[in-house]
């Protein structure tokens, strides 16, 4: 008996290490992982990137500058017989130098809207870099409310397995007793034994299933030490019955952010075929230049000479041919149906997700008020059997199914309370409202 009593010590927590404790709101846990997540920060990073490129020099707006310079040196021997003569003169080790120097620009004024049509490009593509940082945000807000809750769950459910330890050891000491003064048999007092140590097992299971949430909490936020102990504040998962449906379309048609990327794309593949169209206007670059030159003579007639100006021009020219302009524009034709086809699917895929979850969120509502009104009755039963039983009017068993029921009939209220609330976090991940949970 001083085993068991020591077992129950242990599983109710009356011994417990000496560690720090934080309390956490959702709010602040979901506050601490926007500015901690790895998986944001990368998604930040790369918004970053798409911002950085969307410049004019990109695009191809500003022209380039390039300064060079360069040395030559050649040594050479030569033998030249002239005509007149016959005569064969001879040089040997003419070293002739050539240096020279100079900074060039080339600017293209005008490639058939190409240039203007990439800086839209790279605009949209910033503007989806911060969609992709949305979505980014919102995956991650609805990832971590729904392990909050699923924490509280799974605290309340080892309270709930407590509270059948603490049952099945009161129900073994009255047993112990009655079976020593000859109320009770052996079989009655083994069967309390195997019952109360069957709570216990469940009990210490379900403590690990607590640690499991606890350390995908810590994961989420990107603590360090991720099996730091924390606590939340909330004790209760709290459902909201005040969603509309209507409302809810409403704001997933103006606001979710896959439909917005969705539009982007088509945006994109709009812009890639007015790229292939640029290819049928001409196109307008201007060079110019400052050059300096200067070269030094072993034996010419002029020992050294420089040369020094401007230099510049224009270009003009037009693609006649190149064999695939035809191909390009159908594929590009074809991409931007893809890409409105896309988001037509992606719209009615939304359509039913929002439309199943919205059954099941208000099925679970539903059976959330059935499940309330179970438990009041289970509480009901079980006190009545209590009762009987310690009166000697009720047999182990049944005093141990009156238990189960009410064990029962609380897991399915818990149940039925996440499910309300994973429906819930889903619809307002969906309709664009999920930053409802940092208010």
């Amino acid at each position: 008996m001083k085993r068991i009593i020591l077992i129950v010590c242990l599983l109710g927590g009356w011994i417990l290490p000496a560690v720090a404790q934080y309390y956490y709101t959702l709010q602040q846990c979901l506050e601490e992982g926007l500015a901690n997540n790895y998986l944001l920060r990368i998604t930040r990073n790369e918004e970053q990137i798409s911002k950085n490129n969307a410049t004019l020099a990109n695009a191809g707006y500003l022209p380039t500058v390039d300064l060079s310079a360069g040395y030559t040196g050649t040594v050479d021997n030569t033998d030249s017989k002239l005509r007149e003569s016959g005569v064969t003169e001879t040089s040997r080790g003419v070293f002739d130098q050539t240096l020279n120097a100079g900074i060039d620009l080339n600017w293209t004024v005008f490639d058939g809207f190409n240039i203007s049509t990439t800086y839209k490009q790279l605009q949209e593509l910033e503007r989806q870099g911060a969609t992709n940082t949305r979505i980014a945000i919102e995956d991650f807000i609805a990832s971590l409310t729904a392990e909050y809750y699923n924490y509280i769950q799974q605290e309340i459910r080892l309270k709930n397995f407590r509270y059948a330890v603490s049952l099945s050891k009161e129900r073994l000491r009255i047993v112990e007793e009655r079976y020593h003064i000859g109320n009770f048999s052996r079989l009655d007092y083994q069967q309390a034994k195997v019952d109360f140590n069957a709570d216990s097992a469940q009990y210490m299971k379900q403590q690990e299933l607590v640690h499991t949430s606890r350390i995908n909490l810590n994961e989420l936020m990107a603590v360090k030490d991720v099996d730091r102990p924390i606590r939340v504040k909330d004790s209760i998962i709290d459902v909201t019955d005040k969603l509309n449906f209507t409302e809810l379309w409403n704001s997933t048609l103006a606001t979710n952010a896959n439909l917005l990327k969705a539009d982007q794309n088509t945006t994109l593949a709009q812009l890639d075929y007015k790229k292939v169209l640029s290819r049928n206007y001409p196109y307008l670059r201007l060079n110019a230049g400052y050059g300096y030159t200067f070269n030094k003579y072993d034996v010419n007639a002029t020992r050294q000479r420089s040369n020094w100006g401007f230099n510049g021009g224009i270009t003009v020219g037009f693609n006649l041919f190149d064999g695939n302009r035809r191909r390009e524009k159908r594929n590009a034709s074809l991409a931007i149906r893809n890409a409105q086809l896309e988001r037509e699917e992606l719209e009615q895929g939304l359509r039913a997700d929002l439309s199943n979850l919205w059954q099941a969120y208000r099925n679970n509502l539903q059976l959330l008020n059935l499940e309330r009104q179970n438990l009041v009755s289970a509480k009901e039963n079980h006190e009545i059997a209590k009762e009987r039983y310690l009166l000697g009017d009720l047999s182990g068993i049944e005093m141990r199914e009156a238990q189960k029921s009410l064990l029962d009939a609380e897991e399915r209220i818990l149940s039925a309370e996440y499910d309300t609330k994973m429906c819930e976090i889903s619809l307002l991940q969906i309709s664009g409202k999920i930053a409802h949970y940092l208010e």
